[in-house]
């Protein structure tokens, strides 16, 4: 894969604070649902058009588009863009498959979340929610002109079918994620209610069951939601499938009868005629179709492309583009992740010597121009990162669990990697650290210069990859692991036989990245629950499974102020570093992208923090086409 691997994010498959009623609103409420709602007497009812995680919603109830877009951007044209790999299936909610790239598409959802506030969504299939003060149950208004490509109208049977489907025969992980769900029922065709369990993640449950993908329980009546197809699933969102060549490419088509394109959720966005995505085996040939015009935008994730390779010719004529656009997500969890489910990486002092193997900064300059900073936090490059000695109140957090996790979460700053010299990828004072722990966890040194234990067995490593161009950072790796003893090896497969090998756990270390949130909740028991260790294709690919790593992800969960949640995720971030579950990669605060120049956005150097949202709100320019098309500087 490229320096900066595509994102595996645990909370991918689901993508809000509130008004209150008055007084007189609320008796209403409670007179109209008497009978389907028992309810306390001390109960409040809040009704809004949008939730939010904590605090209030930016957008009051009578908002007509979000601020980051043009509500008069044209429609029409396409965009192109690439794919690493392969695929095989146009489902992305199942084990069985690799689904194409944006098979998500066709699906709306009870609530859209916004570019510019990290945990807050606004109406789409449904135009209400409400819902009590504890949040132990939900209540959706669906928008009565809601309806599926077909016609055929969404109700709220479709809603608790999709619930139900996505439970019981999703990828496993949907266990986890519906863990504190008690159920879904339809109250009519236009209600549906979603109860939660009392002791659950109760701050963020109702936006987990907002953002479920709704599908059409009528069209599953005559197929299998088990099996993988290249049959796109009835949907009730803005595009619907165009053309598709497995393995090769794949595009959809913008919906002109798409029943939600004036909600303010969406003025101003899906502006494209067609979204296409180009699929390539390496990133050499589909750097070389980008210039050549076979798609029009690219994300760089290579360094040595993005310092050495953006100067051909369309650059020099003005046809493309070359831009750098600050990021303001969190960087990213990166990095070459252990399988903890192998009794040799057992002990933590394995996995810190081979940690201490690896030359960052003789990598980033010799083969990375400069241009990354070493990550070493979970949630590098935001303010929920852990930094030096814990506070008051993280140690106030941590001192329950003293003896389930390393001690130096008290008594030491936050886990920083060892620099490195980067003159050579050799760097003797941290190997002879590396050697060390690896004689104190039991490996010596035999007379073949292989490490063994007390039992003679091999100390072995293999680093599962299928990408060329991760074959440059890694073999200077395993020349240090070779020093130190460790019979390391690189495995190179195709990007399907990854992707099975990776579902299945198959795998001695294997490189990843995480996409975190400046507001993390649920997903985390998927990413370092314990729930979630051994669940086929879940997103725990370290397999880790740890108590006080549960709790602490539970008090995230639970937490009722932005402050609390803060210090909880900066006390889960110490405790992560000091188990050395993985060894940090790099990262950049920003986007390299290039695009032919036949584009148009409505920001200019300050993308919305969360996204560039490139597919969503920037729009095709057909002069500029025009005038591309002309010059053959397109395919």
């Amino acid at each position: 894969m490229s320096d900066m691997r595509k994102s595996q994010s645990a909370g991918r498959a689901m993508e809000g604070p509130h008004t209150r009623a008055t007084f007189g609103l609320i008796l209403a409420v409670l007179a109209a649902l008497a009978v389907a709602l028992p309810l306390r007497a001390e109960e409040k009812i809040i009704r809004s058009h949008g939730i939010s995680t904590f605090g209030d919603l930016k957008y009051p109830a009578d908002f007509e588009n979000f601020d980051y877009v043009n509500p008069d951007a044209p429609k029409g044209g396409e965009f192109s863009t690439w794919a690493f790999g392969t695929f095989d299936s146009l489902s992305p909610f199942i084990l069985k498959g690799n689904a194409a790239a944006g098979a998500t598409i066709f699906f709306d959802s009870l609530m859209s979340g916004s570019m510019d506030e990290p945990d807050s969504m606004y109406g789409l299939l449904a135009h209400t929610v409400e819902y009590p003060e504890n949040r132990e149950w939900a209540i959706f208004h669906l928008r009565p002109e809601a309806s599926f490509s077909d016609g055929t109208k969404v109700t709220a049977q479709d809603v608790v079918f999709s619930f139900e489907t996505l439970r019981d025969k999703g990828q496993p992980a949907y266990k986890v994620t519906f863990r504190d769900f008690i159920g879904a029922e339809a109250l009519d065709d236009h209600r549906v209610k979603f109860s939660f369990k009392p002791e659950g993640a109760l701050r963020e449950l109702i936006l987990t069951a907002a953002g479920l993908p709704v599908f059409s329980k009528a069209y599953y009546d005559t197929r299998d939601f088990t099996e993988s197809t290249l049959e796109p699933s009835l949907g009730s969102g803005p595009y619907m499938l165009d053309k598709v060549e497995p393995g090769r490419t794949v595009s959809y088509k913008r919906r002109d009868d798409y029943w939600a394109k004036d909600l303010p959720v969406n003025v101003g966005q899906n502006n494209f005629d067609t979204i296409k995505i180009e699929y390539f085996g390496d990133y050499t040939s589909a750097f070389e179709a980008f210039k050549g015009g076979a798609y029009t935008y690219r994300e760089e994730f290579l360094s040595k492309l993005w310092a050495t390779s953006y100067d051909f010719p369309a650059i020099d004529k003005g046809w493309v583009k070359v831009e750098t656009l600050p990021d303001g997500n969190p960087a990213g969890t990166q990095g070459f992740f252990f399988n903890l489910r192998r009794e040799k990486f057992s002990d933590s002092r394995v996995r810190e010597a081979i940690e201490l193997a690896f030359n960052f900064e003789w990598s980033n300059q010799s083969l990375f121009y400069g241009l990354y900073t070493r990550t070493d936090s979970f949630w590098e490059n935001s303010t929920i990162q852990a930094e030096g000695m814990p506070s008051p109140e993280e140690l106030a957090i941590l001192e329950p669990f003293r003896g389930q996790v390393p001690d130096d979460v008290f008594t030491e700053p936050a886990y920083v990697p060892a620099v490195s010299r980067d003159r050579a990828v050799g760097d003797r004072k941290n190997l002879r650290a590396a050697g060390q722990l690896l004689d104190e966890a039991g490996w010596a040194v035999g007379s073949d210069g292989l490490r063994r234990n007390a039992s003679g067995e091999v100390l072995s490593i293999e680093f599962l990859n299928d990408s060329p161009s991760f074959e440059r950072i890694i073999l200077p790796f395993i020349d240090n692991l070779k020093r130190l003893g460790i019979d390391a090896t690189s495995e190179r497969v195709d990007s399907a036989q990854a992707q099975e090998r990776e579902k299945k756990f198959d795998f001695d270390v294997v490189i990843n990245r995480y996409s975190m949130s400046f507001t993390p909740g649920v997903e985390l028991r998927q990413i370092f629950g314990s729930q979630s260790a051994d669940l086929e294709g879940s997103a725990n690919l370290m397999g880790l499974k740890n108590e006080a790593v549960d709790a602490l992800i539970e008090k995230i969960i639970a937490a009722k102020t932005r402050e609390e949640l803060n210090h909880t995720v900066k006390a889960l971030d110490r405790v992560l570093r000091a188990m050395h579950i993985w060894v940090p990669q790099w990262y950049k605060a920003s986007h390299n992208i290039a695009y032919f120049d036949l584009f148009e956005r409505p920001y200019t150097d300050n993308p919305p923090p969360s996204t560039l949202g490139e597919t969503a709100i920037w729009w095709y320019n057909a002069e500029k086409a025009e005038k591309l098309n002309a010059a053959g500087a397109l395919q």
